[in-house]
């Protein structure tokens, strides 16, 4: 494991009195919309200001935002993050750990029986398609890349099963290369804040990137999904909790008072437990269970 991985994995944030203070201000006191000036379309330059200023926001809600797959080395990483489409990060983190003790390297996922890798990572949904994939890709890096997950996007793409998204997470958490992870949480919030109006991910990515200097992407891409998962969710976002709610162009979208507002809220700012088994030291809340606990 690459020493940027090791601090990816086990460092993220900046502390859990750092983070609890920053849970307890999202509802400190009611929040309000943003003002609104009709007929006076918001300039680009205002929009950038106004972008940069709920990642600033952001970072101080979120001190401890982190990639929300279990992994130690970027082979792990790679493997959850393909498992990660269409489930949750959850339903893999409690795969992950029967997985990783069957197939540790990409040699032995290569090597495996289909049957039985496929029963291992049912509970993740379209376990055939995926385990076609995993074990196209740990061929690819044994035959490709003398067995090791290589550090550019331009050959991780060329693994079966990985596209842009997967490998900005893989170099973003496991080498420390700068990049903007597009998923549907990521794309529906900068579509709210009015950062982009693209739908095609590869195109939001682009529009996005030029708002921010390039050493912020990754933990961006943490803050804002962060955001989407606990706050500002997609059928019914919490607006009466929203610490940004005065930045942000769609505010009363959803629930607007506030103590219904928190209600809505998830994971550590509703005091639950968050996705991962093995979260880094200083998040606030608590371990999510193993498969099959309770």
């Amino acid at each position: 494991m690459t020493e940027t991985a090791k601090k990816t994995a086990t460092e993220p944030g900046t502390g859990a009195g750092t983070a609890r203070k920053a849970a307890k201000k999202t509802t400190a006191k009611p929040a309000t919309g943003a003002a609104k000036k009709p007929g006076k379309p918001e300039s680009h330059l205002a929009m950038v200001r106004r972008a940069r200023r709920i990642n600033r926001e952001l970072a101080e809600i979120y001190p401890y935002a982190h990639p929300e797959l279990d992994f130690r080395n970027p082979f792990e990483l790679l493997v959850a993050t393909v498992l990660s489409a269409q489930t949750t990060d959850l339903r893999v983190n409690q795969t992950t750990p029967a997985l990783f003790a069957a197939y540790p390297t990409p040699e032995d996922m290569a090597a495996a029986a289909p049957e039985e890798l496929e029963a291992i990572i049912r509970p993740t949904g379209f376990f055939r398609a995926k385990a076609r994939s995993l074990m196209g890709l740990s061929a690819s890096l044994r035959d490709n890349f003398g067995g090791e997950v290589p550090g550019r996007l331009a050959d991780l793409v060329t693994l079966p099963g990985v596209g842009r998204k997967t490998a900005n997470v893989v170099l973003g958490n496991a080498f420390g290369v700068p990049g903007i992870t597009v998923d549907t949480h990521f794309g529906r919030l900068v579509r709210r804040w009015k950062w982009t109006e693209q739908e095609d991910p590869e195109k939001v990515e682009a529009e996005v990137a030029e708002i921010f200097p390039k050493s912020e992407w990754t933990m961006l891409s943490h803050r804002v999904v962060f955001h989407g998962r606990r706050i500002c969710h997609s059928r019914k976002p919490a607006c009466g909790a929203c610490p940004i709610a005065p930045l942000c162009p769609a505010y009363g979208e959803g629930e607007t008072d506030p103590e219904k507002a928190r209600k809505l809220l998830k994971y550590e700012m509703g005091g639950y437990p968050g996705q991962r088994l093995s979260p880094p030291p200083d998040y606030p809340g608590s371990p999510a269970p193993p498969l099959g606990a309770g």
